[in-house]
């Protein structure tokens, strides 16, 4: 009898793919979505139209050329790129991540990463055959600076990953750690910003000062989530072999004439921006009055809360019409952790109203 095919293909398929998880969006259907760090901001219905129009011009018949080129050099000015310094542009920053870790994919290298942290620096690293070190952070979330150190010097990793915030906990790390961990590593340290239009402060500004350290930014925070780009930023000739990795026209004519379209109006998503710290703000002052949990300090659009029972609180949230994000699973660190993004301030009264509701009926 033949083999079915799921059986056929067995021989083929890597053990540890078929031994992964697949990343796993939530349902949010009917719900009020904060479980994804998205901007909760539409454009203006005047900016609405006028990019409607504007990419209903663009040639969807032909590859991308020469907009792409122009991108990248109005993202140079925007973000202020030091001299000798150049970027590429991916399809989010998780493609950057995947490139990263193809083009140092020699036999035994290593990945390494705080933990808990952004989960796809681990995928991207074992799906390319590379080794994943994770080093614990502190019982704050704060770097172990030794422990860092001490594992950098044991694996040797090609690639350090330092996430500034961090994701899920939000928090920016000390610089001195952070400085005694890019001293040490042999290899590429890769700042990720993801987080940066809500963050106090950035690297950018001392990348000159290590050759060996890139600075990786996406636009899906700054309110194109939707548009999936992302940038890498580091000396061109570091840059220019990582872009060797690239597949040709990863980042297709739409996105591309949207993320021109954003740089236009850099001003509205700045604005924006500004009115996600404020609510930031309000909802840690209003959960610090509320009895029986933990909010973490946040310079992100997101807020890590330790309660005495994550999947009660996500239940109880879910059913009042809030979608939050369950990390207690994540890593032991995050026992009893949940995530809220910061959204719309009627989205924010919602989210305190359901979870006092919620927290009251958690502790009867």
């Amino acid at each position: 009898m033949t083999a079915s095919l799921p059986d056929r293909l067995t021989r083929y398929l890597r053990d540890d793919v078929r031994a992964m998880h697949a990343y796993v969006v939530q349902d949010a259907a009917g719900l009020i979505k904060l479980d994804a760090m998205e901007n909760p901001f539409t454009l203006p219905p005047a900016l609405q139209a006028a990019l409607g129009e504007r990419l209903g011009k663009v040639e969807l018949n032909r590859y991308p050329g020469p907009r792409v080129e122009l991108l990248r050099r109005k993202l140079t000015e925007h973000v202020g790129i030091p001299e000798g310094y150049e970027l590429i542009l991916g399809n989010g920053s998780d493609e950057l991540i995947s490139l990263l870790a193809l083009a140092c994919a020699k036999p035994g290298a290593k990945v390494l990463a705080p933990l808990p942290g952004f989960v796809m620096y681990e995928i991207s690293a074992r799906l390319q055959g590379l080794d994943f070190v994770g080093v614990p952070l502190t019982e704050d979330f704060e770097l172990n600076a030794p422990a860092m150190v001490a594992a950098i010097e044991r694996h040797a990793p090609a690639i350090v990953y330092i996430a500034y915030p961090n994701n899920p906990t939000a928090n920016l790390w000390d610089d001195a750690a952070i400085e005694r961990i890019i001293a040490a590593a042999p290899g590429l340290v890769v700042i990720d910003e993801a987080y940066q239009p809500f963050a106090s402060r950035s690297w950018l500004g001392r990348l000159a000062e290590h050759p060996h350290v890139l600075l990786m930014r996406t636009l899906s925070k700054f309110g194109l989530a939707g548009v999936r780009l992302g940038y890498l930023v580091g000396p061109r000739e570091v840059v220019g072999e990582i872009d060797k990795a690239r597949p040709p026209y990863n980042v297709s004519v739409l996105n591309c004439e949207a993320a021109l379209f954003a740089l236009e109006h850099a001003a509205e998503f700045e604005r924006q921006a500004t009115m996600l710290k404020q609510e930031r703000e309000r909802v840690q002052a209003a959960l610090a009055q509320l009895p029986g949990i933990r909010a973490y300090p946040s310079e992100a659009n997101m807020i890590l809360v330790r309660v005495s029972d994550a999947a009660a609180v996500f239940a109880g949230l879910k059913a009042r019409g809030v979608l939050i994000k369950n990390v207690c699973g994540l890593h032991p660190l995050l026992a009893n952790c949940v995530r809220l993004t910061v959204g719309t301030p009627g989205e924010n009264e919602a989210l305190l109203a359901a979870l006092s509701a919620t927290l009251k009926e958690v502790s009867k």
